[in-house]
């Protein structure tokens, strides 16, 4: 085996030295001078700099390319950024579980921050609520690699993906987007805007995403897997002088799907009712059941925000940017774990979340001095109440359901200073040094209480009776930290860069809401958990040769990472009589572990017609310690979502056609082995599977007329994204997996001005 990923390491680094990804997204055929692949610029460091001149490990996704490939939400970009896992967190639509580099959150329950930062305009999404963005009306993506925490609002340990939505043309626009599918897809997008004076523009964006349900639950006939998304997004911006900048926006989301229900992996095991065939269907019936009538069975996420930006140039060498903003999200969502119509083991959960975030960056630029330092302040609030009803068991143990509730919030006050800057000592050599002071208080207000009758009390069930109550408590904490970091940058020419860096990344301490703190181990649980550091050491080259018609950026880097923040649920006996009747939630900070790799990416163009892109990416993370009663059980322990190895090639061939250009993509893409959890669950976990998706799209040749024919996973390939794993709890077996889309086709047509 190693032998073998030796081989593949090797083939796949000598691939990526050929062939890399960045982005072409202008005509390369036909001209009578030399072409070179566009240069493409990110605001990684909180200024516009070229992709190839930055020293960070970061992949951008320009307005074009996603068009070209017909993405529609950002888990799709996963399969072309290297370290990158984007997924659909288990039975939602539009929450989102991220991983970079081995760093991410894999529960999106009050009292646990990402460790993937998002950001939506430079604007902190403090809650995975509602952060699967749908493309639409953006500019760019960017996903940045390793621990961002000297110039960002948040300190992201293991990196950051920021949606850069487009500024408003000084013209005029309208634009029109349809898409019809698979499924009955039926999408639409329409944005414009409009100069109300030669100071003043005003614009928005309104998508409405609705397709049918790749399964159906059998037993109701209702849709499973579909997709019912309202979004809108308006902004007005005001330029008082030449050097001011104010931008007022807004966004709202509705997310008003079915329930996504999972694939049972196993027979029941008191009703017997077989596995079915195809992975999509379901028999749930939570959403219909007596235990989420407290919300009528009702699966909804509303998210909305608005957003306040001032930027002014003082002077030629200083700017000063002001970002203000509040944003919240409500949801109630149905879970139906044992998926049978039965009522074996049902959720109904609400989730509300606010936040208010200030942020102030004063930026200087001179000749050989650049940088910036800021100010940060975070007032959030995140709440979580739900039901676990265990139906069957109830009712033989005890006459009518058992019902576990449990009610807690979070509330976060955060203020980090920090500050980076950049000094060339020469005109090659370049030295960065940045800091950041972080000091994040929690408080959490937690109750926990077993009924008999479902649902509880706080779901309106005046009759359901409080058998027990174990966890009542309120506590708060502080946590402190200097992070820093260094980068020296050496420029051998105007093709080639190198740079090696240093930086730490940390992520606060909190509270587990589902901790039971009245019974053994209680006082940890009301003290709560530890924060979670990463060092990182990483070295990178970032190179065009062949007269700019290829871009190779390689970076290689080795992570510590120590006190792992790692969530997880345990079904327990409470009344000793053999038989689980309840689960407590259970935080590990893992003690310590190691996360190394390398990844590579590019483009080239092969001929002035065809453009082939690719990257790479191996890992090794590996769990050195994880002390279990004293004992280190780290061996039988993994970094969750995180494959060993990761690929995509693309090619795009483009040709005149009919007054316009004819681009014609195919790309396969290729995952590694995961484990979901940190042990393995051989029906939840997924081995290495490979997706093929080819495009084709014409635009006319002013760029009015668009019209494409998107395939996504044509292989029909059937793979696993997320699951729970409960086979104690509840009388079935619990063990329910979900999987990433099926093959669909998507007929796309756009008009623009």
């Amino acid at each position: 085996m190693k032998k073998h990923l030796s081989h593949n390491l090797l083939s796949s680094i000598s691939l990526g030295a050929i062939l890399l990804t960045a982005g072409a997204g202008q005509k390369v055929y036909g001209a009578e001078e030399s072409i070179t692949l566009e240069e493409i610029t990110v605001t990684a460091r909180r200024r516009d700099e070229s992709l190839q001149s930055v020293p960070i490990a970061v992949t951008a996704f320009t307005a074009a390319d996603l068009e070209r490939r017909g993405i529609s939400d950002i888990t799709e970009l996963a399969q072309s950024a290297p370290s990158v896992t984007l997924e659909a967190s288990r039975a939602t639509n539009s929450t989102l579980t991220a991983f970079i580099r081995g760093v991410g959150q894999q529960d999106p329950l009050a009292g646990f921050e990402q460790g993937v930062a998002i950001y939506l305009d430079d604007v902190y999404l403090a809650r995975p609520q509602g952060t699967l963005l749908e493309v639409y009306d953006v500019e760019r993506i960017e996903i940045l690699r390793g621990p961002q925490g000297t110039l960002y609002g948040r300190n992201a340990v293991g990196g950051a993906i920021k949606y850069v939505t487009k500024r408003l043309s000084d013209e005029p626009s309208l634009s029109l987007r349809g898409s019809f599918g698979s499924y009955t897809q039926v999408d639409g997008v329409i944005s414009a805007s409009v100069p109300l004076s030669d100071k003043v523009r005003i614009g928005g964006a309104i998508a409405s995403l609705n397709r049918d349900g790749f399964g159906e639950n059998i037993d109701t006939g209702a849709e499973n897997y579909n997709k019912e998304i309202l979004a809108f997004r308006a902004s007005l911006e005001f330029e008082p002088s030449e050097d001011v900048f104010i931008r007022i926006s807004g966004d709202y989301t509705d997310d008003d799907s079915n329930p996504r229900y999972g694939h049972r992996a196993n027979p029941g095991a008191v009703g017997g009712q077989p596995v079915l065939d195809d992975v999509f269907d379901t028999r749930a019936g939570a959403d219909t059941n007596a235990s989420t009538s407290g919300i009528d069975g009702n699966n909804e996420v509303k998210a909305k925000g608005i957003q306040g930006l001032l930027e002014w140039n003082i002077n030629e060498n200083v700017t000063f940017k002001s970002i203000t903003a509040y944003r919240e999200d409500f949801t109630e969502s149905v879970i139906d774990f044992d998926s049978l119509a039965v009522d074996d083991f049902d959720a109904a959960v609400i989730y509300d979340n606010d936040q208010f975030s200030q942020e102030f960056q004063l930026a200087y630029a001179s000749e050989k001095l650049q940088g910036l330092i800021g100010f940060y302040y975070l007032d959030a609030s995140a709440s979580n109440e739900f039901d676990v009803v265990l139906g069957q068991l109830g009712r033989v143990a005890f006459g009518t359901e058992l019902t576990a509730f449990t009610g807690g919030v979070v509330e976060t006050k955060a203020w980090s200073v920090f500050g980076e800057f950049s000094y060339d000592v020469t005109n090659e050599l370049s030295l960065t040094l940045g800091g950041r002071y972080t000091n994040d208080k929690r408080s959490a207000d937690i109750l926990r209480q077993t009924f008999l009758g479902a649902p509880s009390t706080f779901f309106g069930n005046a009759s359901a009776v409080a058998i027990a109550t174990t966890s009542d408590f309120e506590n708060s904490r502080t946590f402190k930290k200097f992070t820093p970091r260094v980068v020296l940058d050496y420029t051998f020419n105007d093709d080639v860069t190198t740079y090696v860096s240093f930086s730490k990344g940390f992520k606060a301490g909190s509270f587990d809401p589902r901790g039971a703190n009245l019974g053994p181990g209680g006082q940890d649980v009301e003290n709560g958990f530890a924060p979670e550091n990463l060092t990182t050491y990483e070295v990178g080259v970032k190179s065009t040769f062949a007269d700019g018609r290829a871009r190779v950026n390689i970076a290689a880097f080795y992570s510590d990472y120590e006190d792992m923040q790692v969530p997880g649920s345990l079904p327990v006996d409470t009344d000793g009589d053999g038989t689980n009747d309840d689960f407590i939630g259970t935080v590990t900070n893992a003690g310590k572990a190691t996360i190394k790799g390398i990844e590579a990416e590019g483009t080239f163009l092969v001929t002035d017609n065809l453009v082939i892109r690719a990257n790479v990416s191996i890992l090794d993370a590996k769990i050195d310690e994880w002390l279990l009663n004293g004992v280190n059980v780290a061996a039988d322990r993994a970094v969750q979502n995180t494959p060993e190895f990761m690929s995509f090639l693309a090619a795009t061939y483009t040709v005149p056609l009919s007054e316009g250009d004819l681009s014609v993509t195919g790309s396969w893409s290729r995952k590694g082995s995961i484990v979901q959890f940190e042990t393995a669950v051989p029906e939840i976990d997924q081995e290495g599977y490979s997706l093929f998706d080819a495009s084709i799209v014409w635009t006319s040749e002013d760029g009015t007329w668009t019209a494409g024919l998107h395939g996504k996973n044509l292989a029909d390939e059937r793979y696993k994204t997320a699951g729970y794993n409960f086979p104690t709890l509840g009388l079935e077996n619990n063990i329910t997996v979900f999987f990433g889309a099926p093959r669909t086709f998507t007929f796309t047509a756009g008009y623009k001005f």
